[in-house]
């Protein structure tokens, strides 16, 4: 009676008291399937793996995950054996819902050279299974605001690598980053507004959003014809001297109003991939396995997924 008034409080707090499911599986996890979200599907980034990608799908699909996000890593070994990777994730029933294709720099001086590096990822992509890649930059200025001529040129090497990799049947989307072009909700809308919406899907990646002074649930509504994917992900202070120093936290463990979010895609009905992100082990003395394990029971709780 104890652990189920107290899951109810938890649930309460959530806003999601409505929803009646078993706190935990008493049988093996096999796949997480959404509960209050029906059209959401949810994976799981290897980047908290730190480049050990096999390792990652295993315990990721050991965890009940349905999909992996890759990143561009993995060309290294496997660039020219895509089909290598289509059987291992085939091998532990995961899906290949986003790959990390890199940044897309501008004033290199050699946008074809980027977008080339970018198509080349598609096909890629494409061998392996998968339909879409994000694309991030490192353009921003290092002090001050960055221009509306920046933005619009990013916004325009974004559009070219999305309408030829759409040519192959990958969708380039674009991912809002900290530090980047793209860090304000204002600088994302100039960037979106700024190419065509079949060329450039949107990631909202809700953390960087949320630290980049946004509300990520107002961001869901704003863009729900545009999403086709989030980065489910928290963060928190850092705290010390730097009044914007953050870290990246399991779910549940930092700032992001995750039920506002939930209540959003429930809202839109949304249709597509919840990625759940986390850079690094926020704390040293975890695996990247025992943090996803937290994020995992956080969203069991939270009636996002069951088993």
């Amino acid at each position: 009676m104890k652990l189920e008034s107290s899951r109810r409080k938890f649930l309460s707090q959530l806003g999601l008291a409505a929803i009646s499911m078993p706190l935990f599986s008493c049988s093996a996890v096999n796949a997480l399937t959404a509960a209050r979200i029906p059209g959401l599907k949810v994976g799981y980034s290897a980047i908290t793996w730190g480049g050990n990608d096999v390792l990652a799908m295993k315990e990721i699909s050991e965890l009940g995950f349905k999909g992996i996000q890759l990143r561009s890593n993995i060309l290294k070994e496997y660039g020219k054996k895509p089909l290598v990777v289509k059987e291992l994730l085939d091998s532990h029933n995961l899906e290949f819902p986003m790959f990390s294709s890199g940044n897309a720099n501008i004033n290199t001086g050699n946008d074809e050279a980027i977008i080339q590096m970018h198509l080349e990822n598609a096909k890629f992509v494409k061998a392996v299974g998968g339909k879409f890649i994000q694309v991030t930059n490192s353009s921003r200025p290092k002090d001050g605001i960055p221009s509306q001529a920046d933005l619009k040129k990013y916004a325009g090497l974004l559009n070219e690598i999305g309408k030829r990799t759409k040519d192959i049947g990958i969708q380039t989307t674009y991912h809002n980053h900290m530090h980047q072009l793209g860090e304000t909700p204002q600088e994302v809308d100039v960037i979106l507004e700024n190419c065509d919406d079949d060329n450039v899907k949107f990631l909202l990646d809700i953390a960087h959003y949320y630290q980049g002074g946004g509300d990520p649930a107002k961001a869901i509504r704003q863009y729900q014809n545009r999403l086709k994917a989030l980065h489910l992900k928290d963060v928190r202070p850092k705290g010390g001297t730097d009044p914007k120093g953050y870290t990246f936290v399991e779910l549940g463990q930092g700032k992001v109003d995750l039920p506002s979010v939930f209540n959003a895609l429930d809202e839109i009905k949304f249709k597509g991939w919840g990625i759940v992100e986390l850079d690094s082990v926020p704390d040293k003395e975890k695996s990247p396995r025992q943090c996803a394990e937290i994020t995992r029971d956080f969203l069991k709780k939270a009636g996002i997924i069951n088993s």
